[in-house]
């Protein structure tokens, strides 16, 4: 069924519109005071570790317990709700989106969520490999490591609780790995993409026409 990808189709779709929207949304309920405008360039986390907070986007006040929020990605705001400045918000309002620009990599991890197995994150918390996993990422490298159902893979850390967390999908390579140790993950995002041995080539192939195609 990979087969009929209409590869022309999708890269002229990233081609007219190369942008990721992320939507700013509320964690809680608060007093809005916003610290960016409309059209500004904000920067996502920075350093080794992602210890540099990223843009401060607004603050939220709950109770005389104000709130920073920053900019979890690097882009331009757009859609920015100025008229709730100083208003009292529900959890879950949209305040704005950052159009983040994609970079072919992020192409390429796009297109091929669309053909890789995606194990998703069952709860919103922080992940870690687990120590056998990661021992065999070290001795084999990324993209060699496979995986079959009833494994231990991840460690899922919340509330300073840690739980090992068992593969339950295809059998194959870790081929993607879309989350970093110790940051938080939104419950349903995929932690990992995998690949079947046999559509290795098909993965090699949708790689090389993308950058191929994309300038």
């Amino acid at each position: 069924m990979y087969d009929d990808i209409n590869f022309d189709e999708i890269i002229n779709k990233y081609r007219s519109d190369p942008f990721h929207y992320l939507d700013v949304v509320t964690p809680h309920t608060g007093r809005v005071t916003f610290n960016v405008n409309e059209g500004q360039e904000v920067a996502g986390p920075s350093g080794k570790w992602n210890h540099h907070p990223g843009t401060l986007l607004y603050v939220l006040n709950r109770e005389n317990n104000p709130k920073t929020m920053n900019s979890q990605t690097n882009g331009v705001v757009t859609s920015l709700r100025a008229e709730l400045e100083g208003h009292f918000v529900e959890a879950g309002e949209k305040l704005m989106s950052i159009k983040h620009p994609l970079k072919k990599r992020e192409i390429i991890e796009g297109i091929l969520q669309n053909v890789l197995y995606l194990f998703r994150a069952p709860e919103k918390a922080k992940y870690f490999f687990s120590l056998d996993i990661q021992a065999r990422i070290e001795k084999q490298g990324e993209k060699a490591v496979f995986i079959k159902p009833g494994e231990e893979i991840i460690t899922m850390s919340l509330m300073k609780r840690d739980t090992p967390i068992y593969y339950a999908g295809e059998e194959g390579i870790i081929h993607s790995v879309y989350f970093k140790p110790g940051i938080s993950v939104d419950q349903g995002v995929p932690l990992i993409g995998v690949c079947a041995r046999e559509k290795l080539p098909l993965i090699q192939k949708i790689i090389t026409h993308v950058k191929a195609e994309w300038s």
